[in-house]
């Protein structure tokens, strides 16, 4: 059952805890992955670095699903992520020591993929703790989501002021911060979760049955149309870094975290595009603002090349963030932990494996002895990312006008 306040009657208190579990987790995240290109760069690991970022990828097949499940059936969420944060805390502790202290590049890729495993689950967790707290959560859901985002603007300002930007430091920084993500879990009351009645097969517990969310035209549509989006969207954190440095620029982290600021703006915007827009236009919005992110990219100059950074915030919520609030509003309450999980299977999982060795593989062909062409690179994902728009364009087929309309109609 739902653990339901009316935001504006929620306690102080509690309000500041969802705060908190949001702004920890996010600068955790960002003090791993930002600083991860320029780190495994620095310690002679160029080589592994797709196959690093992919690791995330290969753990969102599996893990989600499985703590998802749990969730859902035989664990509070809470108690769940608490024992992921401590044991995510572990494990970047741990890889990150092996990249100090030059371990062999295998053993490295494979404690990154132990991290992996564990923190894959985390913020689909998150986000169901979460939505169980609200009560309208396509109004609400966005400006707390928005404290995410300022913990992660917060982790990449801090690496850039330890000067940890290709230094192993910023993996330690990041363990302690999930260590207090675990501390601030005890802080949070657990809700009730809805029990499965029998017997539970197998399928059940590996969290498969969430496939069967495939089924519905629309939920297919939303779903293949995030884990495509994030193909291209997969090339932003190992690639920018490099070609900011190219250009001049120092503590890349800081300069990362631009992406952001408009992600924190489209957040707060959401609740009234939700209100007024039918979802296949935010999507759209979403997909042309992608589009023309990676084309400013292209054009290979600074300015250019920050404002494609910048844009990168409204891209990211309008798609992905809109998709976790639509699944919230039409997946029933007792599926809500295995469908956030399947969207961070999509996204994380298929979206990201495929873009994280794809674009590595582009950015391997644009790359010769002279140097990255950089306007050719950038450009093409552009194209990807304008495919992946016509596509949804042409399947998706939701009525109404307005979110709150097309959910009340079944669109």
């Amino acid at each position: 059952m739902r653990s339901v306040r009316v935001l504006g009657t929620i306690r102080k208190s509690e309000y500041a805890e969802l705060v908190a579990l949001f702004f920890i987790q996010g600068a955790a995240l960002g003090m791993w992955l930002v600083p991860l290109s320029p780190v495994l760069d620095a310690h002679g690991l160029h080589a592994i670095k797709p196959y690093a970022f992919a690791a995330s990828a290969l753990a969102a097949f599996v893990s989600p699903l499985i703590f998802g499940a749990m969730a859902d059936r035989h664990a509070s969420p809470v108690k769940v992520l608490r024992g992921l944060s401590l044991a995510t805390a572990a494990a970047m502790a741990v890889a990150s020591t092996a990249i100090k202290l030059g371990w062999n590049p295998w053993l490295v890729l494979s404690l990154i993929q132990v991290h992996a495993l564990c923190s894959s689950p985390t913020f689909s967790l998150a986000s169901t703790i979460v939505f169980s707290r609200l009560a309208d959560a396509q109004k609400e859901f966005g400006p707390i989501r928005a404290m995410a985002t300022f913990g992660w603007m917060s982790g990449c300002w801090l690496v850039s002021a330890l000067k940890a930007d290709s230094s192993a430091l910023a993996g330690y920084s990041g363990a302690v911060m999930w260590v207090l993500a675990s501390v601030c879990t005890f802080f949070l009351p657990a809700f009730d979760r809805l029990e499965s009645p029998g017997h539970v097969a197998w399928h059940e517990r590996l969290g498969l049955d969430a496939l069967t969310l495939l089924k519905n035209p629309d939920h297919r549509v939303v779903f293949i149309t995030a884990a495509l989006f994030n193909i291209p969207l997969a090339a932003f954190y190992p690639y920018t870094p490099p070609h900011l440095r190219v250009l001049g620029f120092e503590r890349t982290s800081a300069w990362m975290s631009l992406g952001q600021v408009t992600l924190v703006i489209a957040m707060f915007s959401l609740g009234a595009l939700l209100a007024k827009w039918r979802l296949k236009w935010i999507f759209a919005c979403g997909l042309s603002f992608g589009v023309l992110r990676f084309a400013l990219c292209a054009l290979n100059a600074k300015a250019w090349l920050l404002a494609g950074v910048l844009l990168h915030g409204c891209s990211f919520a309008l798609v992905l963030i809109t998709a976790q609030i639509y699944l919230e509003e039409r997946v029933d309450a007792a599926w809500r932990a295995r469908a956030q999980a399947l969207i961070t299977l999509m996204t994380s999982g298929v979206g990201n494996l495929l873009g994280y060795l794809g674009t590595g593989w582009w950015f391997g062909s644009c790359t010769q002895l002279g140097g990255t062409r950089w306007t050719l690179f950038w450009g093409g994902l552009a194209l990807a990312v304008g495919l992946v728009m016509a596509n949804f364009l042409a399947t998706y087929h939701g009525k109404g006008v307005g979110f709150r309309k097309d959910v009340e109609r079944g669109a």
